[in-house]
């Protein structure tokens, strides 16, 4: 079983739309150790996160220019899991995952 630490930045910012930016791969175990979240405009914004279909935080504001460490700890991620990721406001927030692969 081979472990492997990635970095998973987001493709785009992220806005209105429910985007996902990591899936689990087949055959994969992934430990979720970080989770950072910056926001990219002059105003506040607000932030969901949906790991595996359960939300990790809803409406967390983050303020303008400013950024948010959302994980206090670490989550288990099965085969086919996903992180989800939406803003209140279009292309606000950049989003990069830190995480440990399991092969």
């Amino acid at each position: 079983m081979a472990n492997t630490f990635k970095r998973y930045p987001s493709s785009a910012s992220i806005g209105t739309t429910a985007t996902t930016v990591y899936t689990v791969a087949a055959s994969t175990t992934s430990v979720l150790i970080g989770v950072n979240l910056a926001n990219v405009t002059g105003a506040q914004i607000k932030v969901d996160i949906q790991v595996a279909g359960v939300y990790l935080v809803k409406g967390v504001p983050i303020p303008a220019n400013a950024s948010l460490s959302a994980l206090d700890g670490k989550i288990i991620l099965e085969a086919a899991d996903t992180i989800v990721v939406t803003s209140d406001t279009a292309d606000s927030c950049d989003v990069l995952l830190s995480v440990l692969e399991q092969t």
